[in-house]
């Protein structure tokens, strides 16, 4: 202005318009001044807000339920004033807050933020001072009329209505039995809190929980959860604290006022009261004779616990069990089990731990309070006394003479086991197989089976393994093996008694030595004794030792006759042994 009354004088016009627009300028600064200065003031120092503001920075993708009024919740927090300063932690005092929600255990802004929050999310609720702690602050901590922000988590919720929540995640297609009151049950489990912090697992010890159902050994969720699963079942948890660990948590790991999540693996069941199970899977017929207490017993097994995990089997050592039964050999389960079996049956035997390996297990492949499940195959059992079984399954309709001791004999066979197992057959050669009866040469019971047969006659037998190869076995045969024979007589050859060579069919000449004597000069060389001998067998007179050559069967006779063995039999010299062992038992006697 100062700079304008200096300038040259202006009309009157110009100067009303000069200053009409000087005062529109005036009247400009001062409005926009006014408003830069109301634009600061609000923001260095806010006003009261009317309501809390609640900022969800963080929401969990899975939300199984969320806070309403009446809920307790659990979750930890730091608390702030509106420049981020500290006033209050939860961390720091290693403890989340807990309280229920509705009820004034905390203040109203916080109770009304939380509404509606899930497990795991994030909020940053701020609270005005009318529903914080008002005009009156909190002690030296938070003074009067402030606004504060609360970061918190929320790590549990739960209602006193609540029960426990099950979810069946997978179950067995067979369930013959579900968990009762008073079982004994084995599981597995990972257990976490709400949030997903893990606070223990049976898996990391390998070794499971083992308890009594209903009985208070659990807690009350498990006990109240455990109660119908079968064996393999898979289920999950949500256990309320109040059938939890409750007010007072356990140890460091729960907390207390914690809901708990089980994640359950049913393995074992069983009662204190329960007996072995025997279930028939195939019964041959037919079932002559069952087992009994005392008998001896081959079988196969495969041994599983109840989730059908595999422990043991015979069939990969590639040799039976064998065992006495009824006499405590075996676990006690099994010494029962195996009576009443047939041979060949199939059958399977649940033992339940106390007729099994009790608390204690048995190594590191059988637990402690485990239920065995063997499934037997029973190949064979005999008694101590057993005999030989004969079954003649075909006769010859003309039968003259029957096989008996000291006979040859020509037979057929096929030996087996009886579990149909083929060992040997004479099929396999040429000729039929050959025998003297009697003379030690086979098995006692093939031996004693093969008597009394006729020609063409076929007969089943059964041979008891101490009537045949005993324990040890012999080659392919098993040790204490039960052997089945196929038998069919081919040719017999009557023999002659124990220590003969030759046998009278007739009465023997009464002047023998003028017989054997053909050229009558008193003396007998071989070829005379030779023809003599040949002449009685085949005019059926007399006969030979069989299943022998018959000129060194005669040759042995010859040289029993030639006593001063020069060559030649006198009368003095000649004697038939029926005479001789009378002498012998003569002497004997004296």
């Amino acid at each position: 202005l100062q700079k304008r009354k200096r300038k040259k004088k202006k009309t009157t016009s110009q100067l009303k318009i000069f200053h009409v627009y000087t005062s529109e300028l005036l009247l400009q600064e001062i409005i926009l001044s006014l408003l830069l200065a109301t634009w600061f003031s609000v923001d260095c120092n806010p006003g009261p807000i009317d309501d809390i503001a609640v900022d969800r920075y963080f929401i969990p993708k899975r939300c199984i339920r969320e806070v309403k009024s009446g809920d307790f919740v659990r979750y930890h927090y730091n608390g702030t004033f509106t420049d981020g300063k500290l006033f209050d932690s939860s961390y720091d005092r290693g403890s989340a807050f807990f309280g229920q929600v509705g009820q004034k255990w905390q203040i109203a802004g916080v109770d009304k933020g939380i509404l509606g929050m899930c497990v795991n999310e994030r909020r940053r609720i701020t609270v005005p001072p009318h529903l914080a702690y008002g005009s009156q602050g909190a002690g030296d901590k938070v003074p009067p009329d402030t606004t504060l922000v609360f970061d918190l988590v929320l790590l549990d919720i739960f209602n006193r209505a609540d029960q426990v929540q099950t979810k069946v995640i997978s179950t067995p297609k067979k369930c013959k039995r579900s968990v009762m009151r008073t079982d004994f049950v084995r599981f597995h489990f990972n257990g976490t809190l709400l949030d997903g912090t893990v606070f223990d697992s049976s898996y990391k010890r390998s070794q499971t929980q083992d308890s009594v159902v209903g009985e208070g050994w659990l807690i009350k969720g498990l006990d109240e959860g455990l109660l119908g699963m079968c064996v393999g079942e898979i289920r999950h948890f949500i256990i309320p604290p109040f059938l939890a660990f409750g007010e007072k948590g356990y140890g460091t790991e729960i907390p207390p006022h914690a809901s708990l999540v089980y994640h359950i693996l049913l393995e074992d069941l069983h009662n204190p009261k329960d007996d072995i199970i025997v279930e028939v899977m195939e019964a041959p017929e037919p079932c002559t004779r069952t087992s009994v207490a005392g008998d001896y017993i081959r079988y196969h097994y495969n041994a599983s616990f109840l989730n059908g995990i595999t422990f043991d089997s015979s069939y990969q050592y590639n040799h039976t069990y064998n065992t006495y039964i009824g006499m405590g050999y075996v676990i006690a389960g099994i010494d029962k089990g195996l009576q009443g079996v047939c041979t060949g049956e199939r059958r399977r035997i649940i033992l339940p731990p106390h007729l099994a390996y009790g608390q204690q297990g048995a190594g590191k492949d059988i637990p402690g309070s485990a239920v065995l499940v063997f499934d037997i195959h029973v190949i064979d059992f005999h008694g101590v006394k057993d005999t030989v079984q004969v079954d003649i399954t075909h006769k010859s309709e003309a039968c003259n003479e029957t096989s008996e001791v000291n006979d040859f004999i020509q037979y057929h066979y096929n030996c087996s086991l009886l579990d149909g197992t083929l060992l040997f057959t004479s099929r396999d050669y040429e000729t039929p197989q050959d025998v003297v009866l009697g003379g030690g040469k086979i098995i006692d019971g093939l031996d004693e089976a093969l008597r009394n047969m006729c020609v063409g006659e076929r007969r089943t037998v059964i041979v008891p393994p101490h009537l045949g190869h005993g324990e040890k076995g012999a080659g392919i045969v098993p040790g204490s093996a039960v052997l089945r024979f196929e038998l069919e007589l081919v040719s017999l050859q009557k023999g002659v008694p124990e220590g003969y060579l030759f046998i009278w069919l007739k009465e023997s000449p009464v002047q023998l030595f003028e017989e054997l004597d053909i050229n009558q000069d008193q003396q007998v060389s071989l070829e005379e004794f030779s023809q003599f001998i040949k002449q009685q067998v085949s005019e059926g007179k007399g006969r030979l030792k069989p299943a022998q050559d018959p000129d060194s069967v005669i040759m042995d006779m010859f040289k029993n006759q030639d006593r001063n063995a020069d060559g030649l039999i006198t009368q003095d010299e000649l004697k038939l042994k029926v005479d001789e062992d009378a002498e012998k038992t003569h002497h004997e006697e004296l």
